[in-house]
């Protein structure tokens, strides 16, 4: 039996808790065949570098194609560059373009579905910066993309965010980038909950208004848009977007709240997924999705429902902080050797949040070794003074 944690409760309290509590998932090893999956997946540090964490942290680089791999391995593509990878959290371009490189480059060499974030976060946002200069940091990243044969996810930007006086600079913007890709790409609006600097975009503050500036670039561009993944954590917004589309653009939800109701749909569609979450909880969201390629829905709700109350826990505001939750489970399952992230972002959530978070995970059969993942939590525990 894994051994018994005395875990830190809110209000200075202790419970007692013995990990084990839910059957370990089975990994799938078929490609998914129902709904295109992407997880965004985390970049592992490397803890022994000498240079200054906070600023110029180093990337274990083995350890991260490693996780890459992983993820491939259970039939999910990787969204590779995201947020979830700390980019303009730790991340800059440079470090961004090694990865989006090695990552391509991995991809193609097992097989795997993977899709890169360009963006403009070399660029620093202001109200100086012009409409031109957003444009040619986007064509940088995107050419740097498909160069090396990568496929394009067309990050929001805060640069076009500080600088835009109207949605029709968005439209322009968005225009002209669209109508040099090579192949059809996948939008990203990121809510400003995920990053403030993204708030009021398309040119509205109101949710409804940006919407339809949104779908304005859509349909002006369809033949060079894949899908748009949304991340507003309002599911209700996604529906009414999704019945939007044009038939040939997919939605990639990326509602790490609501993400089991949307991806199985209604009579009247349903999305894709692009989703931090899925790095975290990579075992139950292709298992599910394996039970949804077989039709057995009860299943897919049985695996999906257990992770819910965990990702709204990672995701809890701050939800930019969401990355330390999801470092802090691949740790906990043997996936790297120790709780250390670029620019020092362990330290964003308090052990009273790590120990819920262990809690709800090993009650939705995601501790793969309950043992290990005991051993890690105690030793996280005891750095903590607990």
């Amino acid at each position: 039996m894994p051994q018994k944690l005395i875990l830190p409760q809110a209000g200075g309290t202790r419970r007692e808790y013995t990990p084990g509590q839910a059957a370990v998932i089975e990994l799938p090893k078929a490609p998914l065949q129902s709904r295109i999956a992407y997880s965004a997946a985390h970049v592992v540090c490397d803890p022994f570098a000498d240079a200054d964490p906070l600023n110029n942290a180093q990337i274990d680089w083995d350890g991260t194609l490693a996780y890459r791999r992983h993820l491939w391995s259970l039939g999910l593509a990787v969204a590779e560059a995201m947020d979830t990878a700390q980019r303009g959290m730790g991340l800059n371009w440079e470090r961004a373009k090694e990865l989006i490189a090695r990552s391509t480059a991995e991809a193609r060499a097992v097989g795997g579905r993977i899709a890169s974030g360009a963006g403009t976060d070399h660029l620093s946002p202001g109200p100086n910066v012009t409409l031109e200069q957003v444009e040619a940091a986007y064509e940088e990243q995107c050419s740097f993309v498909e160069s090396q044969g990568g496929r394009i996810i067309l990050m929001a930007s805060r640069a076009l965010a500080a600088c835009a006086k109207s949605p029709e600079d968005y439209e322009r913007v968005y225009g002209k980038i669209l109508s040099q890709v090579k192949e059809p790409v996948i939008l990203h609006w990121l809510g400003d909950m995920f990053d403030p600097q993204l708030a009021g975009y398309w040119g509205h503050k109101d949710a409804d208004a940006a919407m339809d500036v949104c779908l304005r670039v859509i349909r002006a561009n369809e033949s060079k848009v894949d899908g748009i993944k949304i991340s507003l954590l309002d599911k209700d917004k996604e529906i009414v977007m999704r019945r939007q589309l044009p038939a040939s653009v997919k939605m990639y939800t990326g509602d790490d709240f609501n993400y089991p109701e949307l991806i199985k749909g209604d009579e009247q569609g349903y999305s894709h997924a692009l989703l931090g979450i899925f790095d975290a909880i990579a075992p139950a969201a292709a298992a599910a999705i394996h039970a949804l390629d077989n039709g057995d829905v009860n299943r897919f709700d049985a695996l999906l429902e257990k992770t819910v109350p965990l990702s709204r826990h990672i995701f809890q505001r701050p939800t930019y902080a969401y990355k330390t939750g999801i470092v802090f489970m691949a740790y906990l399952n043997g996936h790297q050797s120790h709780f250390r992230m670029i620019g020092g972002a362990e330290g964003s959530r308090s052990i009273v949040h790590l120990s819920d978070l262990f809690v709800m995970a090993d009650q939705a059969g995601l501790l793969v070794n309950p043992d290990l993942a005991a051993e890690r939590m105690q030793l996280v525990l005891k750095l903590a003074g607990a």
